[in-house]
């Protein structure tokens, strides 16, 4: 992806202006609603090493398999809603739409971040139905 390509995450900015940063690892994402677009990014990227970096070390997985045949298409993200509970914990929700093998699939879920020594991670989530 260029620099100048917009961000899968569709905030309409560049991929540099948004999530190509945190990304790259130049700057943490200042938010939990920004890690969660960069994880997106992420996934569209297929970009395991930074999903896994960007998971909480309590609930991280050992490994991470993105090469799923045939492998997912991003399409779309709509953030529904991004709650600050206190200081270093917050909620997204969100929609995430993708095609795989032309069927069209959505996931929607409230996803939690623990903020540590300045970085968010991801915790975990509750898939809505």
């Amino acid at each position: 992806m260029k620099p100048t390509d917009p961000c899968p995450c569709g905030t309409g900015r560049s991929f540099a202006q948004c999530c190509g940063a945190a990304l790259s690892g130049a700057h943490p994402a200042p938010t939990a609603e920004a890690l969660m677009r960069s994880r997106y990014t992420a996934f569209a990227l297929r970009d395991t090493a930074y999903l896994l970096a960007s998971w909480h070390t309590s609930t991280r997985p050992a490994t991470l398999d993105l090469d799923e045949t045939p492998p997912p298409k991003w399409i779309g993200l709509q953030v529904r809603a991004h709650r600050p509970l206190d200081e270093d914990h917050a909620e997204v929700e969100f929609v995430a739409r993708c095609r795989v093998g032309g069927r069209a699939q959505r996931l929607h879920e409230t996803s939690r971040f623990v903020r540590e020594d300045g970085r968010w991670y991801y915790v975990d989530g509750n898939i809505h139905a």
